[in-house]
């Protein structure tokens, strides 16, 4: 079985190498799933228009001169599954004696299976619940938090079409965008369900009882604004050539009002029968997406804030800074406020669900929660 480096350090020595077992031994929070967990985009401390340099102090792999290091940040996995120093689980703070993060950017469902019941292998390593179970043997893990869905239903796709709607066609995506996302919500729902059950025969074949530990199953954040809440008028380039948010208000509002709740609510749905919590995520950067009015570029006169800048990359379709791969995802600041928001969920009763929400004006300490139904 091949293991990434987080387990492979973990089980060759340092922490966690003696005998440990369900309730013994050092406790350990565990991420799974795809790239809104793993870290993707937490290179960037908000967005900036200065393309050379450390783009204003935004580009956190910047070595000095015309040289960038991403793997100061995402580690070995540069151009795989970028797992930063600033994900969730990382930035969630002291739940747990060891973080080990297993989620991977651009992971479906089929990723997290056990190869033994229709696991694939992605990247190079073996399937997530196969890597888990290596985790659950070396340590007392406590908490697992999975963020799967978002690549089975088409994010991605969804997001490149109503960009070129914009762009090209002068067209309106949420339409099309809407029926095909109804069309393969349940499956989608089914293996998010199944991804569940996955580290569930995990954990117990390694001798934990199911109330031995928790599974946090979270939501996605919307990474764009209303359209009334843009900066932009969609009536020239800006949204596009300055903003990085090349999206019409009709399918702004669609995805912010439509898409992001109704994957929300399915994924609660799944949390409930599954009978485990569930962390809300549709309202985290409210106000700090791309392009929001509430937020703005980092500048000379506007430094990098938690505060002030936005919480999101941008999409930068030339690739002048970055990867595309890491647009529309949580940044290096949005990922500070996601592990507060883990860390606040984890303090309350596993059988509670809560919304986590930003404070305006505030940094990640200003996440707070609200209670789900």
């Amino acid at each position: 079985m091949v293991v990434p480096l987080a387990v492979s350090a973990l089980l060759a020595g340092g922490a966690g190498t003696s005998a440990a077992s369900p309730g013994t031994g050092p406790t350990a929070v565990v991420s799974m799933g795809d790239s809104y967990i793993s870290g993707e985009a937490g290179r960037w401390k908000g967005n900036s228009l200065t393309n050379t340099g450390n783009r204003t102090g935004t580009d956190r792999a910047w070595v000095s001169g015309s040289t960038y290091d991403p793997g100061k940040v995402y580690g070995t996995t540069v151009g795989g599954c970028h797992r930063s120093d600033s994900a969730e689980v990382k930035s969630a703070g002291a739940i747990a004696d060891v973080a080990v993060n297993l989620a991977c950017s651009g992971a479906t469902s089929e990723n997290v299976f056990r190869a033994s019941n229709g696991g694939v292998a992605y990247k190079g390593e073996a399937p997530q619940a196969d890597q888990l179970a290596a985790v659950a043997a070396s340590h007392n893990v406590k908490v697992i938090a999975l963020s799967i869905g978002g690549n089975d239903l088409g994010f991605a796709d969804i997001i490149k079409d109503c960009a070129l709607d914009f762009v090209i066609w002068n067209s309106y995506c949420y339409d099309d965008q809407q029926e095909g996302v109804d069309a393969k919500i349940d499956a989608v729902m089914g293996k998010v369900g199944k991804s569940v059950d996955e580290i569930r025969t995990v954990m117990r074949g390694a001798g934990y009882t199911d109330s031995s530990y928790r599974i946090v199953l979270q939501s996605y954040p919307s990474p764009i604004p209303r359209g009334a809440e843009n900066r932009y008028t969609q009536s020239d380039w800006s949204r596009l050539n300055t903003g990085g948010c090349p999206f019409w208000n009709r399918d702004s509002d669609w995805a912010r009002d439509s898409l992001v709740p109704q994957l929300a609510n399915r994924l609660k749905g799944v949390a409930a029968s599954k009978g485990v919590q569930f962390m809300d995520l549709r309202d985290m950067m409210q106000g700090r997406e791309v392009c929001a009015k509430a937020s703005k570029h980092v500048t000379t006169s506007a430094p990098a804030s938690a505060q002030t800048s936005e919480w999101a990359r941008w999409i930068d379709s030339s690739e002048t800074q970055s990867l595309v791969q890491e647009s529309m995802h949580p940044n290096y600041f949005g990922q500070l406020a996601a592990g507060r928001c883990l860390a606040l969920v984890t303090a309350q009763p596993a059988t509670s669900n809560f919304g986590c929400k930003n404070t305006p004006g505030a940094d990640q300490t200003g996440m707070f929660l609200t209670p789900v139904g």
